[in-house]
């Protein structure tokens, strides 16, 4: 039991693993020799046939030519549907649907809301309903997509979470009190588990001025990958010396965090204020 949302058998996704597997057995290849000819790993090919992991185009691409599909593109194919229907945004799917569902470990900072995966379907609907040009349907598309992300929370092997959140997220209203009550409920209840950290920063940390970002610690020796905020798109990078800036200014960020237990305190007067 991974904890990952029941999957539609006519889906793209679905269908893209059923068939990759029964290439894969009916060419007596193990998921081994294919993940060498992915330049992945095993698992990672595992989860492909089991339709928890969205192929990439290069994956579409290379088992087309693996398996010499009809056409050279079925899988190629079958990945533009995939990609069609997601409902996530395009700049921040490789995150959301191939980083993250893998970590072993993710740390983030956020100065101005509640990280996304911390974040109730209230708070998150009030959150993107103010964005410009966004229609209602964006919004609840948004907001399914952000609740399929916090899945991996409830998973048997959930990532560690090490959240760093500026103290003035906590009085900052975001909708009617009714939500921010229902937010920091949540973020009392989620900092029970064991897996899940949250520290709140001190507002006077200047080092935590230039936006939100998350880093993620990934398996198998991969190296660490970072998403960072901006205004318009997020970017996403295993560079190292982006991934190195980024380790070093969470560092000076956790410099000016106070501890859990006082963290959970703050959050608990802070609450009072909303009733």
């Amino acid at each position: 039991m991974d904890g990952g949302p029941s999957l539609d058998p006519g889906s793209p996704r679905v269908r893209f693993g059923a068939e990759m597997r029964r290439l894969r057995e009916a060419a007596e290849l193990s998921q081994v020799a294919v993940a060498s000819r992915l330049g992945c790993t095993q698992t990672q090919v595992s989860r492909l046939e089991k339709a928890t992991r969205t192929p990439s185009r290069s994956d579409a691409e290379r088992l087309d030519r693996l398996f010499k599909t009809p056409s050279s593109s079925f899988f190629t194919r079958l990945h533009e549907s995939i990609v069609s229907q997601s409902r996530t945004p395009a700049w921040f799917r490789d995150w959301a649907e191939e980083i993250e569902p893998t970590a072993l470990v993710l740390r983030s900072w956020d100065p101005l809301l509640v990280p996304g995966l911390l974040q109730t379907e209230a708070y998150a609907r009030y959150v993107l309903s103010q964005e410009p040009r966004m229609t209602p349907q964006d919004v609840e598309e948004r907001i399914e997509a952000r609740v399929q992300r916090r899945q991996i929370l409830d998973r048997e092997d959930p990532p560690l979470v090490l959240a760093l959140i500026d103290a003035h997220v906590l009085r900052r209203p975001v909708g009617e009190s009714k939500v921010m009550l229902g937010q920091l409920d949540c973020l009392l209840e989620v900092a029970q588990r064991p897996m899940i950290s949250i520290q709140l920063v001190d507002p006077r940390c200047m080092p935590g001025l230039l936006g939100a970002f998350m880093i993620a610690e990934l398996p198998y020796g991969q190296p660490h990958a970072i998403h960072a905020d901006s205004s318009a798109e997020g970017e996403i990078s295993t560079d190292s010396s982006l991934v190195a800036s980024i380790w070093n200014r969470y560092e000076a960020i956790r410099r000016w965090a106070y501890p859990d237990h006082m963290s959970l305190k703050m959050i608990e007067d802070a609450r009072k204020e909303w009733i």
